[in-house]
């Protein structure tokens, strides 16, 4: 009805409508919570609405309606309990995987097959086992959220435990998360996940890897033959670090980094200059056989550092600085962290 039709209505009209504005839409809520009351306690409501109420016709004969409210009420509450129930052993599960997925970044390192003789029996570590968190018994099949780091966002738990142990638990044992900087912890998580600690390498890459490794051994075991009883500081054990070194000339090559500036103490250092910065072999030998004079005696070979310039395989130069080291193993990082700001400040590279 429009304000102009309501101007011209008689007054018995307004009468009407004031009398039923009750039934309005509005107002239902209202009379529908005035008989909800009126069916739980008849005399919670006044008398005029009682009378109301109880002349409505009984439904099928029933002496008492049952309240919808309570209706209502019931299956709210037993649904929110069953769903309440279904969350929290949904929940607790969930989180059982989760601290699966953290004992292994943590601990899996101590299950990793680091002893390819298998000359010492490794110790069972029980946090890296389903029983110990409870999910044992949990269908292996069932989805769980694995984060972003494998295959995809949800996994199924026989997927979740096998990739942290192909990736935790084989050849290559990390531990890193005691590590403070969140972003570096995330880098080599992903890094080692991505992967399941299994990086893919080409055939020309693995020979590669190989001659390294034979380079840096070889030139140890000729050390260690030829120079008997002198004081030697071996890479012996650590034979790895000869192929990552290359591998990180490399990849700053290809990503246009000009200059690196190294700083190391001595254990493995005659290995980094001959191997990876390009120092004749025959001059180390002169320094072992003392035909090269210098004003100290003792280990001086092993605190005099080293430049070259390398060509890598992507065709750019890399400039290589093997910082002189000082008998206090650790001063050499200020050092080099000096030693870099000047060839920036020297380039106007100075972000």
């Amino acid at each position: 009805m429009n304000p102009l039709e309501r101007m011209i209505m008689s007054s018995s009209d307004l009468q009407k409508e004031w009398a039923s504005s009750y039934l309005s839409g509005g107002s239902m809520a209202y009379v529908d919570s005035l008989y909800e009351d009126y069916l739980a306690d008849p005399d919670s409501v006044s008398e005029d609405w009682r009378a109301v109420f109880s002349a409505l016709p009984k439904v099928n004969g029933a002496t008492k309606e049952v309240s919808h409210r309570d209706i209502r009420d019931y299956f709210l509450q037993n649904a929110d309990k069953k769903l309440n129930k279904i969350i929290q052993i949904a929940d607790s599960q969930q989180y059982q995987v989760a601290s699966l997925i953290n004992d292994f970044r943590s601990l899996g390192h101590l299950a990793a097959k680091l002893d390819p003789l298998e000359m010492t029996e490794r110790m069972p570590v029980p946090r890296l086992e389903l029983a110990y968190h409870n999910l044992a018994d949990v269908d292996v099949n069932r989805t769980f959220f694995a984060g972003t780091s494998f295959n995809g966002p949800e996994m199924t738990l026989g997927e979740i435990y096998n990739a942290l142990r192909e990736t935790y638990c084989r050849s290559i044992g990390i531990e890193y998360m005691h590590i403070s900087d969140t972003e570096v912890t995330e880098w080599l998580q992903h890094k080692m996940e991505s992967v399941r600690g299994c990086p893919e390498f080409s055939k020309q890459e693995k020979l590669n890897i190989l001659k390294d490794l034979i380079a840096a051994d070889g030139l140890e075991r000729y050390l260690g033959t030829r120079y008997v009883g002198q004081k030697r500081f071996s890479l012996e054990g650590g034979d790895s670090l000869i192929p990552m070194m290359k591998e990180l000339i490399r990849r700053s090559g290809v990503n246009q980094v000009k200059e690196l500036v190294i700083g190391m103490a001595h254990r493995g250092r005659l290995n980094v200059l001959v191997n990876v910065l390009g120092k004749e072999p025959g001059l180390l030998f002169q320094e072992f056989e003392g035909k090269i004079k210098y004003e100290r005696t003792g280990d001086v070979k092993y605190h005099l550092g080293f430049s070259s310039d390398i060509k890598t395989e992507s065709g750019a130069i890399v400039h290589l600085a093997l910082a002189f080291n000082p008998s206090h193993l650790e001063i050499i990082g200020p050092v080099v962290e000096g030693s870099v700001r000047s060839r920036l400040g020297r380039r106007n590279d100075l972000a």
